[in-house]
């Protein structure tokens, strides 16, 4: 067998195989023979099935296979040794490679593309400036917080009359222009309306004040443009509403309003737990905390963003496009090159920040251990629970979540990805200036605009 490369210039080479008969038919021939321990031919005992037979019927088969496999080794064996790192996958050069007769030659030679990793200068120093926006706390936002909390651990309680926020249930059924109930038409027993939702305001103030038993008589499509909604009352699919209209009378039989958690002790340990939180003024400083942790996120989030751009920018270099489009081509079955040129913008910035990071990443030997992954894992479930609300989640139970978690290859990946990301960052920000700017909410969602 011999390997040979031949390069195109900086970004493009290509890889030549050549394979003779005595690389192959060793491993053919072993194959061949396990074929014929186990082949099941009529006429034939177990294990007795002539080597010649076997031969005729798999033969070519197995010696195709065989081959792809050596090549497919030695590729990788030979890029190993010869420490070339390439992008994408070695790619066969198919107009010549279609040329080989498997039938008639013992000889071949194989031509594969190679796209090869560019030299990665990357050039930050203290003379680039990266803004760190930390994000002020205001009173809007802790009352945001604060009312966040007490709706939801609200609950509903039963009341005498219908005010705007209310929600009924009740009996709706179609009724004619002297308020007759219309024969065969459109009739629910128990349905639900909210009294807020009800566009029309005259229809809403015909509502407002009923109690249980009283009856409204209303034009359904003026108070409810939207068939969605109108599907939802008399519990029927959006289409099969479409042509209904006219007056229906809706019968009040019972009136449901929310009235939000008060502030005190019993909604302190709904939320972290008995005891955790013992007064108005200790809950008040655990909500900023936890403004102050989710802002941070924020921050840190923004902060990644101008590190990556800014890396970007300082750091030139061309990729091999056209092999990049190619193999981008060839393991996308079901992609047309007019996609892959219209994405190809948003790949070739993927693919540079991806350069730039394993470079950093190994000249700063950034390792990830498995207790950090478990600690990242924790850190996602912990949040993910909290945007439920579930606050006092045992430590077990954060563990053996994230343990679940790891197993599945992906998440596990994408949990590796973050960590390596954050790390690579965490490198950058001790390469480039750091000034810390106090900013509004308003004015840091600006920058993202």
């Amino acid at each position: 067998m011999n390997i040979n490369r031949e390069n195109i210039d900086d970004l493009n080479a290509l890889l030549k195989v050549e394979i003779s008969k005595p690389d192959y038919e060793e491993k053919v021939e072993t194959v061949l023979k396990d074929y014929r321990k186990k082949a099941n031919i009529k006429g034939f005992r177990p294990g007795m099935v002539p080597i010649g037979l076997v031969r005729k019927m798999y033969g070519k088969a197995v010696q195709v296979d065989e081959i792809n496999k050596l090549v497919t080794e030695s590729i990788q064996k030979y890029l190993s040794d010869e420490k070339i790192e390439i992008l994408g996958d070695p790619l066969p050069k198919l107009e010549e490679n279609e040329k080989i007769n498997f039938d008639t030659q013992e000889d071949f030679k194989f031509t594969f593309e190679l796209g090869l990793t560019p030299a990665i200068d990357l050039k930050l120093s203290k003379k680039n400036k990266v803004n760190f926006h930390e994000i002020i706390i205001d009173e809007k936002m802790k009352n945001d917080y604060l009312t966040n909390y007490t709706r939801r651990y609200g609950e509903l309680k039963q009341a005498e009359s219908i005010e705007d926020k209310d929600v009924v249930k009740g009996r709706i059924e179609a009724v004619d222009g002297d308020g007759n109930p219309v024969a065969d038409g459109p009739l629910v027993e128990e349905t639900s309306l909210g009294i807020d939702i009800i566009k029309d305001e005259d229809i809403k103030n015909q509502f407002i004040g009923k109690a249980v038993a009283d009856t409204i008589d209303f034009d359904i499509k003026k108070a409810f443009p939207n068939d969605s909604e109108v599907a939802g009352i008399l519990r029927k699919k959006k289409e099969e509403v479409e042509n209904i209209s006219g007056n229906f009378r809706f019968t009040v039989n019972e009136i449901s309003r929310f009235h939000p958690a008060e502030v005190g002790k019993e909604l302190f340990d709904r939320i972290y737990g008995e005891g955790i939180v013992n007064s108005e003024e200790e809950f008040m400083k655990k909500i900023e905390e936890e403004i102050a942790l989710n802002l941070k996120r924020e921050s840190d989030y923004k902060l990644m963003i101008d590190i990556k751009a800014l890396a970007l920018e300082k750091t030139e270099f061309n990729l091999p496009e056209e092999f990049l489009k190619k193999w981008l081509l060839r393991v996308n079955e079901n992609t047309t090159q007019e996609q892959i040129e219209s994405e190809f913008d948003n790949f070739r910035k993927d693919l540079k920040w991806q350069l730039i990071r394993n470079k950093v990443a190994r000249e700063n030997e950034v390792k990830i251990s498995e207790e950090e992954l478990i600690k990242e894992a924790e850190n996602i479930t912990r949040y993910q629970f909290q945007q439920y609300g579930l606050f006092y989640v045992t430590d077990e139970q954060l563990t053996n979540y994230a343990k679940e978690t790891l197993k599945r290859e992906d998440d596990a990946k994408r949990i590796a990805d973050k960590i390596l990301e954050e790390k690579v960052i965490a490198v950058m920000k001790e390469l480039v200036k750091l000034e810390n700017k106090s900013i509004t909410v308003e004015d840091f969602n600006k920058l993202f605009e």
